[in-house]
């Protein structure tokens, strides 16, 4: 399960729409390392006065990895993270996480980050079984 749901969230949501406040909280106290990523290039992005920042380091364990893949693969999660922090995530890799400004999306950066040769410049043999 990507989410841990508690019983007032769900019926919430069976009632109908849930707010971006309530569904970015789920996301926070469910997947916490994946959260800190996402936070920390968000951060570093806006501090730094560059249209990319990202984060290279590798999950702890198997269960980080884990949640980092759940959040950026998820539709729901990346666009209510993306909303919440304001910028877009792009992911390689299973642990490289970017940050770009929305205006920064199509651009030079961005486009070489997502393209099929970014992709293919960073790989590495210890990353190949993620």
């Amino acid at each position: 399960m990507s989410l841990n749901v508690s019983p007032d969230l769900l019926a919430t949501a069976e009632r109908g729409e849930v707010s971006d406040a309530e569904f970015v909280g789920c996301v926070r106290e469910s997947l916490p390392y994946a959260w800190e990523v996402v936070s920390k290039v968000m951060t570093d992005l806006r501090d730094g006065n560059t249209d990319f920042a990202d984060h290279e380091i590798p999950p702890p364990s198997e269960a980080e990895r884990g949640q980092l893949l759940r959040a950026l693969a998820s539709d729901a999660i990346r666009g209510g993270l993306e909303r919440h922090f304001g910028a877009k995530l792009a992911f390689q890799n299973c642990h490289r996480v970017a940050a770009f400004p929305f205006d920064a999306v199509g651009g030079a950066r961005h486009q070489a980050f997502v393209s099929p040769r970014g992709q293919l410049l960073n790989q590495s043999p210890e990353l190949r079984n993620c």
